[in-house]
């Protein structure tokens, strides 16, 4: 299945805390890009990673040329075109940058926006920045609109401090631009709050067409009322199936598997085939990335992407 997302990346600080290093990454088939990756650090307001540390929000660059990106010729090489860095912060402290890299062409369609605070009014939300493919009418739309809290899904998860999933945007009451999405094929959607060190709220929204989603299957995952145990408390999967099922009713310790480790460190995993560490919740799936929502030092939810 093609999927929305190219590339996926975690940098993470290294021992001194003062600059980037890999972390870990999904790459597909770019084995080329891969390589040059896994070599790369980032001082502080360096380079995409950096510049989101720097910035303490998250960051969408839709071109690299002439740009601060550090790896414009790999990234050619590879078809890629954009990037979006989110910095994963636990009060002041970075825990790390999650990266996505997308490429434009006629067979991907999606969108990643990044929401903030209108400069004019703090009651609403604009969107800073996006990435929007080949979807240059919904893009003009959607950088008109502003947005309060309850509209759409970014108001949607600034209302609740959650993030929100709706798997089908036609059928959402709340949904400003659902007409726009439909005709645009956008099919479901999730908005994640990102907070930065900086005092306004940032949401990031993926928007999935259902030909190339942004990923198999998107899960919400909470801490139970006695932060026990981590629940699935929403998902979507591209393929309805028994194993989805059973997937939704596991239950998930602290520090067990993937998702536990997350909640266990507060920093973003990705896993997959190449892990040698066996993860109960990853069977017979290829691979996750697992973002961490933390506020006020505690996590309130993971949101695990399934490739």
């Amino acid at each position: 299945m093609k999927t929305f997302i190219k590339v996926t990346e975690i940098w993470i600080p290294d021992k001194h805390r003062t600059g980037l290093e890999f972390g870990s990454g999904l790459y597909g088939e770019l084995i080329d890009f891969k390589a040059d990756s896994e070599q790369q650090k980032f001082s502080y307001n360096e380079g995409l990673p950096g510049k989101a540390w720097a910035a303490g929000h998250p960051i969408v660059l839709t071109k690299f040329e002439h740009s601060y990106f550090k790896r414009t010729a790999a990234a050619k090489d590879a078809g890629l075109t954009c990037a979006i860095a989110i910095p994963i912060f636990s009060g002041d402290f970075l825990m790390a940058v999650v990266v996505f890299l997308c490429g434009d062409d006629e067979e991907h369609a999606g969108a990643i926006e990044v929401w903030c605070n209108n400069p004019v009014s703090e009651n609403r939300l604009n969107v800073m920045d996006g990435y929007y493919g080949t979807l240059q009418h919904f893009e003009a739309i959607s950088r008109q609109i502003s947005l309060s809290k309850c509209q759409g899904l970014a108001g949607l998860a600034w209302e609740s401090g959650m993030p929100v999933l709706i798997d089908d945007i036609s059928k959402g009451e709340a949904m400003v631009r659902a007409h726009d999405a439909q005709q645009a094929g956008i099919s479901m959607g999730i908005s994640i709050p990102v907070s930065g060190n900086t005092k306004q709220p940032y949401f990031m929204t993926f928007l999935s067409a259902k030909a190339t989603p942004i990923a198999k299957r998107i899960q919400i995952w909470i801490p139970d009322k006695q932060r026990n145990q981590l629940i699935c408390q929403q998902g979507y999967s591209k393929n309805s199936n028994d194993l989805a099922k059973i997937f939704e009713t596991v239950s998930v310790n602290k520090g067990v598997g993937a998702l536990g480790r997350v909640w266990l460190t507060g920093m973003p995993v990705i896993t997959g085939d190449h892990d040698p560490v066996y993860n109960p919740e990853l069977e017979s799936l290829s691979s996750m990335l697992a973002i961490p929502v933390i506020e006020n030092g505690r996590l309130k939810a993971i949101v695990s992407f399934l490739f």
